[in-house]
């Protein structure tokens, strides 16, 4: 059995010089891509969803990064992927249309995926091309996957799905969803009998996508209502019933990630503008402090990243990380407005500064939400540590 301390061990991290020396490259082309964005539109980052600036990452190789070549791939680790990442998001880039196939789906469908799956998705995804949503929340479920009530029935015909799901960023711009269902009705315990599926959202009847407003207006997240949506026997992803396993792996990689410490960087960054220069000392133990949350939290990141590249089960590392990180992010918002004493203020004319404290004053309660929430983050914490 592992001791407290091996569970909670984050072996130092460290890039290689492959994952080095993309780093310049990296910045040259956001140096020359980002200049039409405002540093409104920038904070929105991984949130933020351009298709034509995906497809520029995919025809520079950045997307795909860890996936095998003969799909398109660059068969490079987590590592070199995790340069260009967090490039990315300090810069503000809208990643979103690529980011969680990028991230998660284009590796699972690697992974587990049959050769027709593999053949059929993996090139699209390393240029950019389509977008894919997460299938696993469902109302009244929140972040216990467990008591998920939609369900997949096999028919002569393939599978008929039934249920809804919900919080699916994305879904209202994505051709795919990878959903997690239930497929053996009677399996106990409650997590068992749970199989993923591979759903084409704009050709499958039966299913409607019902954005859901957001309180700055934005209509990202999703529900989506499967009736007697009815997808082929080659739309299951993996193994039958091993649908929890194959989620796990997943959200270690969802979870452990440079965007769960960096969401709010574009509002770093303009805080530094207008106090670069200024000599107010309270404000410089104020940076000394966000700096070293960040130098922690990339340090822990890195780490996890690194395990993962080495096949190891980080879940619980992952997890903490993705707790940490959504205090961090939530946190910054009022510590910014406390060091510079504006208003928030998303009017056209106001400093870029007030602007983009006033969208992540509003988003940041929703980054302890997705991931998992931290109910169910500190309930994983506890019972891996044998204290629940």
């Amino acid at each position: 059995m592992e001791s407290i301390v091996d569970l909670l061990r984050y072996d130092p991290g460290q890039l290689p010089a492959s994952a080095e020396n993309l780093r310049q490259d990296v910045r040259d082309f956001l140096a020359v891509e980002m200049k039409q964005y405002s540093a409104l539109t920038r904070a929105y980052t991984w949130d933020g969803a351009d298709q034509t600036f995906s497809e520029k990452m995919g025809a520079k190789g950045w997307l795909g990064m860890t996936l095998p070549k003969e799909y398109g791939g660059a068969g490079l680790s987590n590592l070199e992927r995790y340069v260009v990442a967090e490039e990315t998001l300090f810069a503000g880039a809208p990643v979103g249309y690529h980011w969680i196939a990028d991230r998660q789906s284009g590796p699972l469908i690697a992974r587990i995926g049959t050769e027709k799956q593999k053949a059929d998705l993996l090139p699209r995804i390393c240029r950019g091309e389509t977008c894919f949503s997460i299938g696993m929340s469902e109302p009244n479920s929140g972040s216990d996957l467990a008591s998920l009530q939609s369900k997949a029935v096999r028919t002569d015909e393939g599978w008929l799905i039934n249920g809804t799901k919900l919080w699916t960023t994305n879904a209202h711009i994505a051709s795919y969803m990878i959903g997690l269902f239930r497929t053996d009705l009677n399996a106990q315990p409650k997590h068992a009998g749970f199989s993923q599926f591979i759903i084409d959202l704009k050709n499958t009847p039966g299913v409607t996508v019902r954005p859901i407003e957001d309180l700055t207006g934005r209509k990202h997240f999703n529900e989506v209502v499967f009736e007697n949506a009815l997808v082929s026997d080659d739309a299951l992803l993996g193994t039958e019933n091993d649908g929890w396993r194959q989620v796990g792996s997943e959200l270690a990689i969802e979870r452990s990630g440079p965007e769960r410490f960096l969401s709010c960087a574009v509002l770093f960054v303009e805080l530094l503008k207008v106090l670069e220069q200024g000599d107010d000392q309270s404000a410089k133990r104020e940076i000394g402090s966000i700096l070293a949350n960040l130098v922690t939290l990339r340090s822990m990141s890195l780490s996890v990243s690194g395990k993962l590249a080495q096949g190891d089960d980080v879940s619980l590392q992952a997890v903490i990380v993705k707790d940490l990180g959504a205090e961090f992010e939530q946190t910054l918002p009022g510590i910014v407005q406390k060091i510079v004493g504006i208003e928030p203020n998303l009017s056209d004319d106001a400093e870029p500064l007030a602007q983009v404290l006033a969208l992540l004053t509003m988003l940041a309660p929703s980054f302890s939400l997705r991931g998992g929430t931290v109910e169910i983050l500190r309930g994983i914490i506890a019972k891996r540590l044998g204290i629940s």
